[in-house]
């Protein structure tokens, strides 16, 4: 396809924040995930939750078919005409195209031009999944802004597949269903085939969950991402031709599992062990941490480490040395490397009265080892994707 959007140069901030008179405000959160890494896209359960950290996006009518976003954060904006979406060269530009061609699928002329201007607090490559935040954020600020009536459900599966075609990321539900429905104080326990889902208290006192940011990014993210779909749905067609009756990864029996191991490619066969355990984990920690017994979370953060590690291959020297530092400290439950991987964050549960040591021991060993500076990320569970009004942030 040719690429009709055309990129604004840096320095022609055309539009401008401090004099954006926006007709409707969103403040779009990023997500943490407990557990369940990788596995929303086998038919898994994952246990996420929004954040108080927030992508911000403003929007009004400009009574155009032109379509004008602007980044706060990066001073670099792109136009495009509403009869030309079509992807860009620009990865960051497919995210805001895709989302208005997937609402002009579902609901066609309900977009008109628009201008957009978009705040991040979210750190790019973190894990804390700021293109979901960026997708739902502009699909629930369209859908504010043109009155145009899409569901909850509608805005998480159209943001999905505007990151499957526009972006060529390959993700599961779990991102964007945290984004949108998630709930101040609680955990999603979320089942990736029905989308059922329960809400847990998230208070584990005296604990808290600390964020760590490597601060690397290996550029490996969105293809090994795929590729691992793409590794675990060989899997999943190697096993159904002997069982039909298994739909999804997950559901698969170890044992069932145990019987293709000189079948499958050894990868593919780490890949689906890992999956199955994981899902495995998953539910025993949404029942422990309900239960309060955060030092069984911890191992099972351990556990699920490990395997992404070792059995997943999406980790990284960084990230392995986040973990394994941490497990020196008796007042640190548990670690694991959170999100695509290759890194972002580590996500660790630390006795409170510890924090602030704990984050000054490990930064200074992070350092020593490899020239860069760890940055802690203070976040709180917080509610998915709002409008403001009246001041206020609602649904």
């Amino acid at each position: 396809m040719k690429n009709t959007t055309q990129s604004v140069n840096r320095q022609e901030n055309f539009l401008n924040l401090e004099d954006f008179k926006s007709e409707v405000t969103i403040a779009s959160p990023g997500r943490i995930n407990l557990i369940g890494e990788h596995i929303d896209y086998n038919g898994g359960h994952v246990l996420p939750a929004a954040i108080n950290k927030k992508i911000k996006l403003y929007l009004r009518k400009n009574g155009s078919d032109t379509c004008n976003i602007w980044s706060e954060n990066y001073k670099v904006g792109f136009s495009f005409k509403l009869s030309e979406v079509v992807p860009s060269d620009q990865e960051w530009q497919n995210y805001i195209l895709g989302v208005v061609h997937f609402i002009e699928k579902l609901k066609e002329g309900s977009v008109q031009g628009f201008d957009c201007v978009i705040k991040s607090e979210l750190p790019m490559g973190s894990g804390l999944s700021s293109s979901a935040a960026l997708e739902c954020g502009l699909a629930k600020g369209l859908n504010e802004l043109f009155k145009i009536g899409l569901t909850s459900e509608e805005i998480i599966t159209l943001s999905r597949d505007a990151e499957h075609t526009y972006v060529g990321t390959k993700c599961g539900i779990m991102d964007q269903f945290a984004v949108t429905r998630g709930k101040k104080n609680h955990l999603i326990l979320l089942n990736c085939q029905d989308l059922n889902y329960e809400l847990i208290p998230s208070d584990i006192e005296p604990y808290q969950l600390v964020l760590l940011n490597s601060n690397v990014s290996h550029n490996l993210a969105s293809s090994e991402y795929n590729t691992r779909r793409n590794e675990c749905e060989l899997a999943m067609e190697t096993i159904q031709k002997k069982y039909p009756m298994y739909t999804y990864l997950v559901d698969v029996p170890e044992a069932v599992l145990e019987e293709f191991k000189e079948e499958l490619p050894q990868k593919v066969y780490d890949r689906a062990s890992y999956v199955i355990a994981e899902n495995q984990r998953t539910l025993m920690a949404a029942n422990a941490f309900g239960d309060e017994l955060f030092d069984v979370v911890g191992k099972l953060l351990y556990q699920s480490h490990e395997g992404l590690s070792t059995l997943y291959e999406v980790s990284c020297k960084e990230l392995d040395f986040m973990v394994d530092f941490s497990k020196q400290f008796d007042y640190v439950l548990g670690s694991r490397m959170m999100g695509g991987g290759f890194g972002g964050c580590t996500i660790n549960i630390v006795h409170q009265d510890f924090v602030e040591s704990y984050i000054e021991a490990i930064s200074k060993a992070y350092k020593e080892a490899f020239q860069i500076d760890l940055s802690p990320i203070e976040v709180k569970i917080s509610n998915g994707v709002k409008k403001k009004k009246n001041g206020k942030y609602n649904k």
